[in-house]
């Protein structure tokens, strides 16, 4: 079974303590996540060849997660993604919030729970997998424009089988609207391995959102079928990107897009696969939420220096964010994010890690 051991990772502007939480199963397999905004740091997985690689884009210390960045490896909330016109209506009023995505809301605020440091405890792991790093969070009535307290949890877990858990909770004392994800972005074949172009992945989505120029969800929800979203079966990444005679690739500068579950959501099912060739690692993901994002790094530029000095360029990672869908409050007919008092939001999401 999975133990976690901690050490210091740095202070925030105002001292307030940092630390990083290194899992360590019985496979070898080892996690590092942090108290800041639940940064998963790192994670190292064998290849074919049982040689371990750190396959998470990120930052060898606190500081760079504390700057307005990429998200890489973030707990995001309270709301994930994007909100229209940066504001939402509930029971007839409007709530504003921060424009940080040119007109539209994007991944909480300004200062969203990645730029938080969540009070930490290690527990036993809820599906007995050893210990877990049960982060907590309480969100005031008001910040970053939304209504009510919202207490938020987020427990960690590594199980023997080399499966990293993610189970999320919350509660609220007013009605609100909460969306959390994780913002990890991966590259099988290492962390500073370059463009992700060359992984297979597969997506159990007959349907996505497409997005206006702004990134933003229509409202329409589209067949997979035809598109350069059609991952039902294992498909390259490389080619679709390719195809910017696509509108939805060019709206999105590549993938940016939501992906409509199958999955029933009363149990953690798994939605995708990532292989990556050269190396053999696979990565199954499992959730009970009915959305993700699939996101194939568009706006690296190689400004992000992260760990051992690597500059992250252009599609470096990709990120399969589990979620309610983007801009939920604006159409109906998407699965609604609105937690009532009494109600308690909870999802599980997973990573699952081999090679073959």
């Amino acid at each position: 079974m999975s133990s976690i051991t901690s050490k210091p990772f740095g202070t925030t502007e105002d001292g307030k303590p940092i630390r990083l939480y290194t899992f360590t199963n019985a496979a070898g397999m080892s996690a590092d996540i942090s108290d800041l905004g639940g940064v998963i740091v790192a994670l190292r997985t064998p290849d074919r060849d049982g040689a371990f690689a750190d396959i998470t884009l990120g930052y060898e210390t606190a500081e760079p997660y504390l700057r307005k960045g990429p998200y890489f490896g973030a707990l995001i909330g309270r709301f994930a993604n994007r909100l229209e016109g940066a504001s939402f209506e509930l029971n007839g009023t409007e709530y504003a919030l921060a424009k940080n995505d040119g007109d539209n809301t994007l991944h909480g605020g300004r200062e969203g729970f990645d730029k938080k440091v969540w009070d930490a405890e290690i527990v036993e792991a809820p599906n007995g997998a050893g210990q877990a790093l049960r982060l907590t969070y309480v969100s005031p009535d008001g910040e970053e424009g939304y209504p009510g307290t919202l207490r938020a949890t987020v427990a960690y877990s590594l199980t023997d089988d080399n499966e990293l858990v993610l189970d999320y909770e919350a509660v609220t004392d007013r009605d609100t609207i909460v969306n959390l994800t994780n913002h990890a972005y991966f590259n099988l074949a290492g962390h500073a391995a370059g463009d992700i172009g060359g992984h297979v992945l597969t997506i159990d989505a007959n349907k996505f959102t497409p997005v206006n120029a702004a990134c933003v969800p229509t409202g329409e929800i589209r067949e997979v079928d035809g598109t350069p979203f059609d991952f039902r079966k294992p498909t390259l990444i490389g080619p679709g990107l390719a195809k910017t005679d696509d509108e939805q690739i060019r709206n999105g500068g590549g993938y940016d897009h939501n992906f409509v579950l199958n999955v029933g959501g009363a149990k953690p099912e798994k939605f995708a696969e990532v292989y990556e060739p050269t190396t053999g690692r696979v990565m199954e993901a499992f959730t009970t939420k009915p959305g993700v994002q699939f996101y194939s790094g568009n706006f690296l530029d190689g400004s992000e220096i992260g760990k051992g000095g690597a500059a992250y360029g252009k599609r470096f990672g990709l990120c399969l964010e589990t979620q309610y869908f983007p801009n939920s409050m604006k159409h109906k007919n998407f699965p609604s994010p609105i937690l009532r008092p009494g109600e308690t939001y909870k999802h599980t999401t997973s990573y699952k890690f081999s090679a073959r």
